[in-house]
């Protein structure tokens, strides 16, 4: 990496800008502003990309172009010839750009790749492809690699001092980020922060000052910043939602409306995504929203949340995804926002949230209205205002065991939920599993009052009487547990186990786990799961249940209370299925 040119004088820059300044005069168009500051060159894009990414944090006006030669060069500008020169005499005198920069015409370079995607030169650019070779070309002079001149520690002090308390913080914030300064973010230069600035400049290869130079500040600023020049961070004002916010536009784009949400999907495979949320309400309405949120797939069902009186915050975060949800009534309308963001870069993210939270702003009263977007022709179940609603991964039956909400359900959830849920409204944890037995115990998170709860039969049911099992057999679908009736066909497996009871009855897999109950309503046994029995399946009207007595002796050696009863008289169907679906639970299974 050398300077694609010889060391300049003040006098040949003096000579170089006048003559520019003469061969322009014909043409006073062209000459307006093709004149550059030439600082730097390189012989590959990956480093010069490098370079000019640190420049950029000190100078606004910051070019990169590769030229005939194959090198690639960084430049400030386009300046007049009179101002380039002036501008050129008074960097060199401040010490701010290396001595031996020099002025060069713009009809020298070719293809543009700084600014990113930017056009400042009045002929065409094409894209610069990428190379990762090392040769020098043999046309070109080779030297030392130019960098930035370090300014001495008094004068980087002087311009150290020269800075707002503004940009002060966001250099130490600059340091926090790269995992240098751990101290309040105060904009006051203390002790930790001059420790934070020596370090960063060990850890870069420079003088241990612990005073940043105007370009290392630059650097660390340059990069710094590059999450929201990844991101293009552009202002989004929409009067219909009555929303202005600052959004990722060069990850996202606008998708369309669907009240309360306005949709951005991510632009290419960037993963990320945005729900701007718009919509006129109350309190009501507001933690209504804070619960159905938490039903959608974009909000993972890990993470921190927190409601108060007219706000409400949510993160959640799987293998995934990380996303963040932010909304707030002011006005009668409620204005806030979701960010999805790909799993494994929170700190990226946080950066953009912080800036979205920052910049949002509520358009008066003004918000979706209600049937903004609506297609009735394009509903679907699992869809709430085009979001997905999270699914669980298995949906079986369970019965309750005491007043406080105990249940008893199919061993198929242990080890493999992130959640377990009764009635999609209580968290609740596995306490006991046996596998054999094909149960579990589960605990609700907060003690429950069901309707009912489980009765024993204490003596052992009569072969061929009449059974039923009370499930959720369609897995939820239907909001209500349905029953279906059978016989006891044995009081063994088929292999003879005594634990286990054999049933003339067609289950469905949403049973699983569901209470078998006799005519009396007094639970006999547990449906078990659909087996397949030595590489065969079962004719669909052969189901298994855990025998009571297994379950009760089970009970009882985990500290369980249990109710058990005599068989009584046969009740009538009616309140035989009101006994059962009484005590009956929806248990889901989320990741």
């Amino acid at each position: 990496m050398t300077h694609a040119r010889p060391l300049v004088t003040a006098i040949s820059i003096f000579l170089i800008s006048t003559l520019l300044v003469f061969l322009a005069a014909p043409n006073q168009a062209q000459a307006q502003e093709n004149t550059w500051i030439q600082i730097e060159a390189h012989p590959t894009l990956n480093e010069a990309q490098t370079r000019v990414r640190a420049f950029s944090g000190a100078f606004p006006n910051v070019g990169g172009f590769r030229v005939s030669s194959g090198w690639y060069v960084i430049s400030i500008g386009p300046f007049s010839a009179a101002a380039a020169a002036q501008e050129l005499e008074r960097l060199q005198q401040e010490n701010l750009i290396p001595r031996d920069s020099y002025l060069a015409d713009s009809r020298s370079y070719q293809q543009q790749f700084w600014p990113l995607g930017g056009t400042t030169l009045t002929q065409p650019t094409t894209t610069v492809e990428p190379t990762t070779s090392t040769e020098l070309t043999p046309t070109e002079p080779v030297g030392q690699i130019i960098t930035l001149p370090d300014e001495t520690p008094g004068q980087a002090r002087a311009n150290e001092n020269a800075l707002s308390r503004e940009e002060k913080m966001e250099l130490q914030e600059a340091m926090q980020w790269e995992g240098f300064y751990t101290s309040a973010i105060d904009g006051s230069f203390g002790a930790g922060t001059r420790r934070a600035m020596a370090e960063y400049q060990a850890a870069m290869g420079y003088d241990t000052t612990g005073i940043l130079t105007t370009y290392q500040r630059g650097e660390l600023r340059a990069k710094f910043n590059e999450v929201f020049t990844n991101a293009g961070m552009e202002n989004y004002s929409d009067p219909k939602a009555g929303i202005s916010i600052d959004l990722p536009m060069g990850l996202v784009e606008f998708d369309g409306y669907t009240a309360p949400f306005v949709h951005f999907v991510p632009k290419g495979d960037s993963g990320v995504s945005v729900s701007l949320i718009s919509q006129k309400g109350d309190q009501a309405t507001l933690f209504g929203l804070y619960e159905i949120m938490q039903t959608l797939e974009i909000v993972p069902l890990t993470g921190e949340r927190e409601r108060k009186d007219a706000s409400f915050v949510l993160r959640g975060n799987n293998a995934k995804i990380n996303s963040y949800t932010y909304a707030a009534l002011e006005n009668g309308t409620i204005k806030g926002f979701t960010l999805v963001w790909p799993a494994g870069d929170k700190a990226n993210m946080n950066r953009i949230i912080g800036v979205m939270m920052t910049s949002l702003l509520s358009m008066g009263d003004t918000a979706l209205d209600d049937f903004a977007g609506t297609n009735q022709n394009e509903q679907k179940i699992d869809l709430l205002s085009g979001l997905q609603i999270r699914q669980p991964i298995l949906s079986r039956s369970g019965f309750y065991l005491d007043a406080t909400g105990t249940v008893l359900t199919t061993s198929e959830f242990a080890g493999t939920c992130a959640k377990l849920t009764l009635d999609d409204l209580t968290l609740a944890d596995v306490i006991f599993t046996d596998p054999a037995l094909g149960i579990s115990i589960l605990k609700p998170e907060k003690k429950l009052a069901p309707l009912g709860f489980a009765t024993f039969a204490n003596a052992s049911p009569r072969l061929k009487s009449e059974v039923a099992v009370s499930g959720y057999s369609y897995e939820g679908a239907l909001g209500a547990p349905t029953m279906t009736f059978g016989a006891l066909a044995d009081v063994r497996g088929l292999d003879g186990e005594v634990n286990t009871q054999r049933l003339d009855l067609v289950s469905l897999l949403g049973d699983a786990g569901g209470p078998v109950v006799n005519a009396g309503g007094t639970v006999i046994g547990m449906l078990r799961s659909t087996e397949v029995k030595d590489g065969r399946a079962l004719p669909e009207n052969v189901s298994f249940s855990t025998s009571a007595n297994a379950i009760l002796k089970i009970l009882a050696d985990n500290g369980i209370a249990s109710t058990t009863s005599s068989e009584g008289g046969a009740l009538h169907p009616v309140d035989l299925t009101a006994r059962a679906s009484d005590m009956t639970v929806l248990v889901r299974c989320w990741n």
